[in-house]
């Protein structure tokens, strides 16, 4: 046909290869697309010092709890805690990964998002805790602490905890301390539980019961090691006790409020899973009714000492004396330092009361003549413990007192027929030493003892205690604890008393 243009040979043979390049060319960048892509996945999955952590939810505005008597039974004082549609929407599996390191707010404890740890101490030689952090959840009822890691772990471990601070203290039922394997379980029935309380402050795991009712183990055993647990938070932590005793918190109501700004919980009525970021289980005893230095510490970083935790009894009690009396620069040369003597209303009384208040107003003091009442509000004995510069008693729980002192004051411990003073220094000479108190020891000689007029020089009692301490420590309790009375001889506890004035003097 005249009008039609064929194209020439060369040219086409020209397109024809540059179609096929340009196939070649993208099949060849795809395949190359996909290599990277297998070859990323499998580097990534073998590649080490990855953390993994979990995304954290938006915070929902906290709610208040009902007011006492109501469903929940929490009573009218807010919770530092979450909506429970917050805290489900923490779900761990939208982990992602990072290489981070994990960072602490100002008072220690592990931020959302940051590696999960548990540091448990199950065979220490007086106490059993643990210390979580993480995306910790309690079931009170159940007695259950349980870690869900932010990734797998190695493996899935548990402990057994008494929150109590002495661990073979029988009656006191352990609470289980599980880190699970992974952050799913493999079926419905492990998995963990839903959060329904979430909480923004960290709490303390601890149990009543035990010797608590015992007043100078409500300071021991509770009370100081609560202080040590407690004290790094400044207030903002929550308390779930574990065998509460109603008596009991309203009796030491002004200590625990100080301690904590929120309504502690009672752990064994409590059914709802509440989550922390940080909790502690079970309370370290340091040392008999005393703290070890640098063990604790408060909320500005500064190691806690007992001398601490005096101070902030006489904070909390309002207690208007810090110092006993100064008799080198008191005014009136007739001013007396103040002597309260502990008349124990049953055994180990001292049966020459009389004889021995004479003998101290002689030394020079003022004396007061009192009988601890168990029923007796703890300010109200605070009060008049702190009005005094010295406390004289035999060992017992009256000496407890030696808490509410003025610092530089003078306690005097009577100590009885027995070969007790190893007893005696473990549980007041050196706590109150630690208090900044002078301490001042008077031992009974057998001819002090009633036991000597029961039993004769020549019981075994008398004539050998060590073959009694031998006999173990029911024979011990039994018959110097229990069955004795002293009778001071005040020509050879003179020089005692002697020692309690010249201390106050040199104040």
């Amino acid at each position: 046909m005249g009008g039609e243009v064929k194209p020439a040979a060369g040219k086409g043979l020209k397109s024809w290869v540059q179609r096929h390049l340009n196939v070649g060319f993208a099949v060849g960048f795809l395949l190359v697309l996909f290599t990277y892509l297998v070859v990323s996945q499998q580097f990534a999955a073998t590649t080490p010092n990855v953390v993994t952590t979990t995304k954290v939810p938006r915070v929902a505005e906290k709610q208040a709890i009902g007011a006492p008597g109501d469903a929940d039974g929490e009573g009218s004082k807010r919770q530092p805690e979450r909506q429970p549609e917050a805290a489900a929407a923490a779900d761990t599996s939208g982990a992602v990964p990072t290489e981070e390191s994990p960072k602490t707010d100002d008072r220690g404890a592990t931020p959302p998002g940051a590696a999960d740890k548990v540091v448990c101490n199950t065979e220490g030689p007086v106490s059993e805790t643990c210390e979580l952090d993480g995306d910790v959840r309690t079931n009170g009822s159940a007695r259950s602490v349980t870690l869900v890691p932010a990734g797998p772990s190695s493996e899935r471990q548990e402990w057994k905890v008494r929150p109590y601070s002495r661990r073979t203290m029988a009656g006191v039922d352990r609470v289980t301390v599980t880190r699970l394997a992974s952050p799913a379980a493999d079926d419905a029935s492990s998995a963990p539980a839903p959060c329904a309380v979430t909480h923004d402050a960290p709490a303390v795991l601890f149990a009543l019961g035990g010797l608590t009712g015992n007043y100078w183990h409500d300071f021991s055993d509770v009370l100081v090691p609560l202080f040590a647990a407690s004290r790094r938070y400044g207030g903002d932590v929550l308390f779930l006790v574990a065998n509460a005793q109603p008596w009991w918190l309203a009796k030491y109501e002004a200590v625990l409020r100080r301690l904590s700004r929120y309504d502690a919980v009672d752990l064994d009525r409590d059914s709802r899973v509440r989550c922390f970021r940080r909790l502690a289980v079970g309370l370290r005893l340091h040392k008999e009714l005393s703290l070890v230095p640098g063990l604790a510490s408060g909320s500005d970083g500064r190691p806690l000492s007992m001398a601490d935790f005096t101070a902030f009894l006489r904070d909390t009690y309002a207690l208007p004396r810090a110092a006993p009396v100064r008799l080198s620069q008191s005014p009136s040369p007739d001013r007396r330092p103040r002597l309260l003597l502990i008349h124990r209303p049953h055994y180990r009384r001292i049966v020459n009361v009389d004889e021995v208040r004479r003998a101290a107003e002689e030394a020079g003091f003022e004396v007061t003549v009192a009988s601890p009442r168990a029923d007796a509000a703890v300010a109200e004995t605070a009060r008049m413990v702190n009005a005094h510069d010295a406390l004289l008693g035999v060992h017992g729980a009256g000496l407890t007192n030696a808490v509410f002192l003025p610092a530089g004051g003078v306690v005097i411990q009577v100590v009885p027929y027995g070969r007790l003073e190893r007893m005696a220094r473990a549980d007041f000479g050196e706590p109150v030493a630690d208090m900044g108190l002078r301490y001042l020891e008077y031992s009974v000689a057998a001819e002090e003892s009633t036991l000597l007029e029961m039993l004769g020089p020549e019981h075994p009692v008398i004539k050998d205690p060590e073959a009694v301490h031998r006999a173990g420590w029911d024979k011990v309790a039994e018959y110097y604890l229990g069955k004795q009375d002293v009778r001071v001889d005040v020509k050879r506890f003179a020089p005692t008393l002697a020692q309690a004035i010249d201390h106050l003097r040199q104040q």
